[in-house]
């Protein structure tokens, strides 16, 4: 094996319940170091799919490959805890009546070479090097975390399976956590598989978000090309909001009130929809009626009145109403920006930071 070898693969994973296929044909491939991540609406799929892949539930069709070497599939099944795979959940299902030190160390061999070591080792990697003699209930949610994450690693794991782990966090601590788990997880060269169902989760995390929707992968890619080169509608909606207007296909142009936009590969009669993220959706004030001047990257502006304005902290966010056609149209406007109801401005719209989709 090299390096570069998949530390974890699956080919063509089918798992079904009754008449359901809940995962339907996944494939996927981890390395060493490489956290990668299912994202996915809850009951896409993605906590089956890592059941698969722990060998806690057995897949109907397909195979799964540790280090290139089968252990699921039509002649084999390698039991959980025979598979060299940690595994986290939401619940961190600590032993309350073990101390931190003894629940790290209880998937370690009593008398083990080097255990008490290991022990204490990961516990200063996760900053409770003074937590060893404490019990689960005198921690808080974020030190049971870290807890967890150490007891999952002690035994070395090859690959690591993480299945909403950070959801049960406060929010004001989830990021620092994240961080934490990660930099821990890298220097251990472990692979990871992290299952969330929140965008900015696994954008922050991943090396790779494998994007996941009724059983099946629907793109995979890094978190910026995913981001800015959704595969469909539904993909780019999972992101941010978005404004969408819909439109006819004529020539393989659509008429819109921001003017003509290319539909390439659509045919005539064909209805698409033409989305723009409402960080990128440009305002300019009304001047006695008068628009900016039109260009090639931006286009037709159009004219639009304001409906509201909320300040949101970092940015506010201006909602319109187009005065052609009467879409609703939103804009993310960085800092303090709260235009009074009913004040006209102009709106435009870049070309390069468009989406056009089939199916408007």
């Amino acid at each position: 094996m090299t390096d570069d070898s998949p530390r974890l693969e699956a080919k063509d994973l089918v798992r079904r319940f009754g008449d359901r296929r809940v995962v339907d044909g996944v494939s996927l491939v981890l390395r060493a170091g490489q956290v990668a991540c299912l994202l996915g609406q809850s009951g896409c799929g993605k906590s089956t799919t890592l059941r698969l892949l722990a060998g806690v539930d057995r897949q109907d069709a397909g195979r799964v490959l540790i280090d290139g070497a089968e252990i699921s599939g039509p002649a084999v099944h390698v039991p959980p805890e025979r598979r060299s795979v940690g595994m986290m959940f939401q619940d961190f299902a600590l032993f309350p009546h073990l101390t931190v030190a003894q629940n790290v160390g209880f998937g370690l061999a009593r008398g083990a070479p080097g255990r008490a070591a290991r022990i204490a080792g990961l516990l200063e990697r996760v900053h409770l090097g003074g937590f060893a003699d404490k019990y689960p209930h005198e921690l808080s949610g974020g030190e049971q975390q870290r807890v967890a994450l150490a007891r999952a690693l002690a035994p070395r794991p090859r690959i690591m399976l993480m299945d909403e782990p950070f959801s049960g966090l406060d929010e004001r601590l989830r990021d620092g956590i994240r961080d934490e788990t990660l930099a821990v997880l890298k220097d251990e060269g472990t692979a990871v598989l992290l299952v969330t169902h929140e965008p900015h989760e696994a954008m922050r995390m991943a090396d790779e978000i494998l994007l996941m929707r009724a059983g099946r992968i629907v793109q995979r890619g890094a978190p910026y090309n995913i981001y800015n080169a959704p595969v469909d509608l539904q993909a780019a909606a999972f992101f941010s909001d978005l404004n969408i207007l819909e439109g006819e296909v004529r020539g393989a142009l659509t008429d819109t009130p921001f003017g003509v936009f290319l539909a390439p590969g659509h045919p005539d009669g064909a209805r698409v929809a033409i989305a723009i993220r409402p960080q990128h959706l440009k305002i300019d004030f009304d001047r006695a009626g008068r628009g900016p001047v039109p260009t090639p990257a931006e286009g037709t502006a159009a004219r639009a009145r304001v409906e509201r304005a909320r300040f949101l902290g970092r940015e506010s966010l201006v909602e319109f109403r187009l005065e052609q056609g009467g879409a609703a149209m939103k804009a993310a406007v960085p800092g303090v920006f709260l235009p009074r109801p009913g004040t006209p401005m102009w709106l435009m719209m870049r070309r390069d930071r468009c989406f056009v989709f089939a199916g408007g």
